[in-house]
Order: structure tokens, then sequence, then C-alpha cells
């Protein structure tokens, strides 16, 4: 028997299935950073429904099941993940990754998608980057960058290019999926006190050997100047 699948929520029924009380995933034993990015990476959108499918080589069937069964599904059909099938998915992963505090600790988001990625399910990385001649693979891209006081209220594309400006970067190649980590600070201190969400994301300047207009004469460029 085939594993059910549910597609991803768009437009209105997104907002009808979402919205209220008694929505989304359960936070519990500070599990925010897994629901986060759970809930970004499936609610609305089938990128990554491979993940939930598709017998990847190094790929633990057991997880991808409580993945898809526990979490995804519910999440697409009710709107609403209990947190007892994230604890699951965390003990799990405890056992996998030979960490012990993925049930009860904080983790940054990248730890956790490098884990459930590579090592349990065994996807191959997502992006290809390269700073200073040298190429990185990575799954997903975290913003870094320094406090500037002309961006108050940024959105995602500002602080993208901006972040690959000050890190010299670019991307290899147009990546599948691009999963970006906005820059956070902890409790104390937050760069942003809002980002907006940029729906479309122009990569076009990110892009390594990319054809582009010369802002002067509308040309195909020769030259790039940061």
């Amino acid at each position: 028997k085939a594993p059910d699948s549910f597609p991803p929520l768009r437009n209105e029924a997104a907002v009808r299935v979402l919205r209220g009380r008694m929505k989304g995933i359960q936070g519990h034993c500070n599990s925010c950073y897994m629901d986060a990015a759970l809930f970004s990476l499936f609610s609305c959108t089938s990128v990554l429904d491979s993940m939930l499918f598709m017998p990847f080589p190094l790929c633990d069937r057991n997880v991808q099941g409580i993945l898809r069964d526990e979490i995804v599904n519910p999440l697409r059909r009710t709107g609403f993940v209990r947190a007892s099938s994230v604890m699951h998915l965390r003990e799990q992963l405890t056992d996998k990754g030979q960490c012990s505090s993925f049930t009860n600790a904080e983790k940054d988001p990248e730890e956790f998608l490098n884990l459930i990625m590579q090592q349990i399910l065994g996807i191959e990385p997502l992006l290809k980057l390269q700073s200073g001649g040298q190429e990185q693979d990575c799954y997903c891209y975290q913003i870094f960058m320094d406090k500037q006081e002309d961006l108050v209220v940024p959105d995602v594309q500002q602080l993208v290019e901006r972040s690959f400006l000050s890190s010299d970067l670019k991307l290899v190649e147009i990546p599948s999926c691009f999963i970006i980590q906005m820059p956070r600070f902890g409790k104390e201190y937050k760069m942003f006190s809002k980002i907006i969400p940029s729906l479309e994301l122009d990569i076009t300047d990110l892009l390594l050997d990319s054809p582009r207009e010369c802002c002067l004469c509308g040309e195909v460029a020769t030259l790039e100047c940061l």
C-alpha cells in the first residue's frame, strides 16, 4: 500500500486550515527551532516532498515515515500537529544523531536540517556556494551581516543580497530549493524587530558568471561594481 499523500496548502485553503487557535505545530520543551523549520518546509510547498517518499540510498524509512505520517500529513490535512508527534521525531533523531540533547535543548535549525537531510535521509546538498574561489556544498544558508543603520525593517531580498556581498559569496548554480535562515541573536538582542517576507527572490546578481544587464547602457555587462 502506497503511503498517504496530502498536497501542500495554497491560497484560501492555507488561510482556512492554518489560521486560528490550536493551529500549526504545538511547541514543547524547546522545540521551536524544529517546529518553525518543519512548518516552513512543508506546510505550503511541495519542493522538498521527496524527503517524504523517495528511498534515498542512506534513507532511514522509520524517520521518513514519522516525518510524513505524524507531522506533514496532519499539518496539511487539519492544520495542527501535536507536540507528541514532534517529540517522537526528536527521540529518533537523538538515537540516530548520537546527541542526547535533541529531545530537550534548543538547537540551531541548521544542525537539525543537516542531521535529517544528510545523515538520516542521505539527500544530496541543495546549495553550491563559492567564496574566494573555493566551492562548498550545504543544505541551507544562514544570513550573517553587520548592523546596517539604513535597514530598519528589511525584506528577505535585501538581507540575502547584502549578506552575500559582505561574505563575498556567489551561487554556483540555480538551487532547486533555497532554504534561508534569518539572522537571530538570542533573547537579549535581535538585529531586526521585523523582517518582511519576499514572496519572490531575484537571485540574478547572486549567480556566479551569470549574464546581466549594464545599468548604464542596457547591454550585457562586462564588469561588476560591488
